[in-house]
């Protein structure tokens, strides 16, 4: 099961963003909350927030009562819109201010347990050994 939240129009330059969900990307809930509390960096309590929401959403929507089977499955940063502005210079020159803006996208997943089928036994001969073994055992 998969929980996604987005976050658009924040404030920060996608760069400096994904510096930070590099971080938490494939830890646990938990993991990742910790990390987020103790980074310095803008963006750790607007990611902490969004991480939270996503936690609050899983319990209600999902009623999934045990945060500790969840992970950060998938982050991604992409680039919002610009603001573009205009610094004056001397004789009458203008440079190009660009204010960079991010959307970020956080996707929860459960952890799945995988259990590894059994080896398959292809020949007849070693089915029969293997059944007369197990009636030996119960024999005893």
């Amino acid at each position: 099961m998969e929980i996604k939240v987005k976050l658009s129009n924040f404030r920060t330059s996608p760069r400096k963003v994904r510096q930070l969900i590099d971080l938490i990307r494939g830890k646990t809930v938990s993991q990742a909350q910790s990390i987020l509390l103790f980074t310095v960096n803008k963006s750790s309590p607007v990611i902490l927030k969004l991480l939270n929401s996503a936690i609050a959403s899983a319990k209600n929507d999902f009623h999934i009562a045990d945060e500790s089977n969840l992970f950060v499955s998938k982050i991604v940063v992409d680039e919002g819109p610009k603001l573009k502005r205009w610094h004056p210079m001397s004789r009458g020159r203008a440079y190009p201010i660009i204010k960079r803006s991010s959307h970020i996208e956080l996707t929860l997943s459960d952890k799945v347990v995988v259990v590894k089928p059994e080896a398959k036994i292809e020949n007849k001969t070693e089915v029969k050994q293997i059944v007369k073994k197990k009636l030996v055992k119960k024999t005893k």
